[in-house]
């Protein structure tokens, strides 16, 4: 059976045990100088301990650890001993405490066991202490010829480290304490908006709460948990049918966390969420899944993309690598195809994420400059399709140890990803990761005041203008009962009239969320039956850059006599009559719902501010209406069923004075007259 555990367990395997397979020494009973109830007892103890030891998986080295400990009670100054309890410790998570065990067992007998050296020069390395680690690393690459290839990557690591952690980036990073067990947990995923986290672990109540007999350890299940007033609650575990009896993980999620990418068994699979409840897991086609392992994906900003990590095998130069597939014209996933060498490494790629930005792919590696294990990397797309170099996002997020499944929210500002730390509670941890660039000007006497202050800015925008994100969020309402609404919505292109990205709002809380890149004047189109369509502006064309979050709640007017809205993506030049271009998907939208409803008669109405002459803005208030009326007549709408009236400034839905209220009394209104 192939499971995400056993892949892992693979990349840890290939890290030390297959290259550099550790040494079991026999320890011998006169070393333990002690009344014969203690030898008999350290003994007894290094038996077991050698039992688990042989088994030579993470698992069995905890466990191994346990009766080696209890057994150095007796005799610390065991050489032997002092080194299985170093490689107890460095195979295990808590990697850092291996150095004074090896220190020791070095300082005894420097000759016990053949890899000492290498594995001294390992621990030192986790500690940070890289220039002594370089020295033992060319001391054993010397006197093992057969091994410098890997040596030689591991003295790089060390060299990589030294220069990144002169340049420690400005970041807080806490242990997310409710969200984590004593058990693994790991693979954080988050919705744009940083309001709901799923995860994987491995703790007690995992669906069927059984053991994997491979490690020891529970099979992997999903958990959710959600945000409130910027703070965690406790989380659950999500249930069926995501979680089985098997390994289940997580590996992707949309941005408004309507759909779910998981793992199992060597493939991919995606599920939808439909009001509270997830769909079975379905597994993606054979363009993406193979018969090789498909370990970790995400979805584009628009869901049109996909990019996945495919491939391991027993080898140093493994092809854990990233891939990407596209949807055709029948939204349809077309055949895979491999991302260039500028972010495939010779060494494993894991953990891809797309930002809501659509351009910058966080990942993570064992090559590039990585100081030791997996490192997150960062590369955006440049306008021509091709990925800039990726740059390690530096020290303290990456550490010698394994920093991986990085996910960062919509505003740049607040990351989530899976490491080992000092404060780590058993196994792997999910850690947040507070980015403090541009937070200078705010007070902030708390951690929490920080968080929240970031994960809200005072204002719209971010003082960070390189985000360049604007995001969508809110709720869609029936305008007279206030249930929520599962809706349609498209958002267009409007100057090349394509829907560049659909989904719907969820049935049981009518909350939605999409995320725009600038650069486009979007619209957004929310249809549902029985509804007038509702339609949003938002010009992003000249956006100047930084973060805006845009709560946008909508209420649906049901069809009915005098139901009316505004036809919010329709244009004029300034002071002019003919409809702009970008306006086609709007008049579209009108023709689609009149063809939809051929019994409904309309009013088209024209409306201006009030600046400038009254009855020029009547006579242009007229002209727009029907310029619209007869765009509408021209693809087939019967004129009997259009009535356009110009109101002028006569009906403002504003202020006259500021810009914004002028703004919105310029407009066209589409009103049922008859249905």
């Amino acid at each position: 059976m192939k499971t995400k555990t056993i892949i892992l367990l693979l990349i840890f395997l290939i890290g030390g045990n297959i290259l550099f397979a550790q040494e079991n020494i026999k320890i011998a009973k006169k070393d333990f100088k002690t009344e014969k109830s203690g030898v008999a007892k350290a003994m007894k103890d290094i038996k077991y301990g050698d039992h688990f030891f042989d088994e030579n998986t993470e698992g069995s080295y905890l466990k191994s650890l346990n009766y080696y400990l209890d057994a150095n009670k007796y005799n610390s100054e065991n050489a032997a001993l002092n080194y299985k309890i170093g490689v107890c410790y460095i195979e295990s998570v808590q990697k850092k405490e291996s150095l004074k065990y090896f220190q020791k067992a070095y300082e005894i007998n420097e000759e016990i066991a053949a890899d000492l050296k290498y594995y001294l020069a390992r621990a030192l390395h986790y500690n940070y202490k890289f220039d002594e680690a370089i020295e033992l690393y060319q001391e054993y690459k010397s006197e093992n010829s057969d091994k410098s290839k890997i040596i030689d990557k591991k003295i790089v690591e060390c060299e990589n480290g030294i220069e990144l952690v002169k340049k420690k980036v400005p970041v807080l990073i806490t242990n997310v304490s409710i969200i984590n067990s004593k058990h693994k947990d790991y693979s954080p995923l988050i919705t744009a908006d940083g309001e709901k986290l799923i995860f994987t672990s491995r703790r007690e109540n995992t669906t069927g709460a059984q053991l994997d007999p491979y490690d020891n350890q529970y099979y992997e299940d999903i958990y959710v948990a959600k945000s409130k007033d910027h703070k965690w609650k406790s989380p659950k575990n999500i249930g069926s049918p995501l979680n089985s009896d098997n390994h289940d993980a997580t590996v992707g999620l949309s941005n408004d966390g309507q759909k779910l990418i998981t793992y199992s068994r060597g493939d991919l699979y995606v599920s939808n969420l439909r009001g509270r409840n997830w769909s079975k897991p379905k597994a993606l086609p054979k363009t993406i899944n193979t018969k090789e392992i498909e370990s970790s994906a995400c979805f584009s900003y628009d869901g049109n993309t996909i990019y996945f990590v495919r491939g391991r095998t027993a080898s140093e130069e493994s092809n854990g690598e990233i891939y990407y597939s596209q949807k055709d014209e029948n939204d349809k996933w077309g055949e895979a195809k491999i991302l260039d060498n500028t972010i495939n490494s010779p060494y494993d790629e894991d953990g891809v994420f797309m930002h809501p930005d659509g351009k910058t792919m966080y990942f993570s590696s064992k090559g590039h400059n990585s100081i030791g294990g997996y490192d997150v990397f960062k590369s955006e797309q440049k306008e021509d399709g091709s990925w800039s170099v990726p740059e390690n996002m530096g020290y303290p997020i990456n550490t010698p140890d394994d920093d991986i499944y990085f996910v960062l929210a919509a505003n740049k500002k607040v990351g989530y990803y899976s490491a080992v730390k000092d404060d780590t509670k058993g196994y792997n941890d999910i850690y947040q990761v507070v980015f403090l660039n541009g937070t200078d000007n705010v007070i902030l006497n708390s951690e929490d005041n920080l968080i929240a202050s970031i994960a809200s800015p005072s204002s719209e925008t971010s003082i960070d203008k390189s985000t360049r994100l604007t995001l969508v969020k809110g709720v869609i309402l029936d305008n007279v009962t206030g249930e929520p609404i599962e809706a349609i919505i498209e958002i267009i292109d409007n100057e090349t009239n394509e829907v560049v990205y659909r989904t719907t709002s969820n049935s049981a809380t009518g909350e939605y969320l999409v995320s725009l890149p600038p650069g486009k004047n979007y619209g957004m189109a929310i249809k549902k039956d029985g509804y007038l369509f509702h339609s949003e502006n938002f010009d992003l064309v000249d956006d100047e850059g930084g973060y805006k979050k845009v709560e946008q709640n909508i209420q649906m007017v049901n069809i009915a006599k005098n139901s009316e809205i505004t036809l919010k993506n329709l244009f004029f030049d300034i002071g002019k009559s003919e409809i702009k271009d970008e306006s086609k998907s709007e008049l579209d939208r009108v023709i689609e719902f009149l063809t939809d409803y051929p019994k409904i008669k309309v009013e088209i109405s024209g409306h201006t501010d009030s600046q400038g002459d009254k009855n020029d803005n009547l006579v242009l208030s007229q002209n727009r209406a029907k310029s619209v009326v007869d765009y509408l007549t021209k693809r087939g709408i019967k004129s009997e069923r259009l009535v356009p009236i110009g109101y002028g400034a006569k009906k403002p839905v504003a202020d006259n004075i500021s810009r914004e209220g002028r703004a919105k009394n310029r407009r066209v209104d589409f009103k049922i007259l008859e249905n």
